[in-house]
């Protein structure tokens, strides 16, 4: 069965999308630590991270770093936080997510109804700093 990020690659769910490739999709997440916490996701379906082929771990984790970039530019903060968790879907993801202290990385903390509004234009500051 296809997880939610292979549906939501496949076009089947709605995603707010900062970046795309033939090989990994980078997209805000509809439950966030902070404004700006963006996934990573390699396009083939790989539940964990440590089984992900040499070449796309690079890939994916490369683009990691230019989202993280642009992420960091799009939304000042001491860090951006990288995160590799994966209980929740199974299916490689990465969490990008602008931070200041510690305590603004704890999932008990996302918000699970952020302003839709405030989700486009997130997005859209996102896109800005990758051109």
């Amino acid at each position: 069965m296809a997880s939610v990020f292979s549906k939501i690659i496949a076009g089947e769910i709605p995603a707010r999308f900062v970046y795309q490739d033939d090989r990994s999709v980078a997209f805000l997440t509809i439950a966030p630590l902070r404004p700006g916490h963006t996934l990573v996701v390699p396009r083939d379906e790989v539940d964990h991270w440590l089984d992900l082929p040499a070449d796309l771990s690079a890939h994916v984790f490369g683009v990691a770093q230019r989202i993280g970039q642009a992420i960091h530019r799009a939304f000042p903060a001491r860090r951006v936080g990288l995160l590799v968790a994966g209980l929740e879907v199974p299916h490689t993801h990465l969490h990008l997510v602008p931070f200041d202290h510690m305590s603004e990385l704890d999932f008990a903390k996302v918000d699970h109804n952020p302003d839709p509004a405030e989700l486009d234009a997130a997005a859209a500051r996102i896109r800005a700093e990758l051109d």
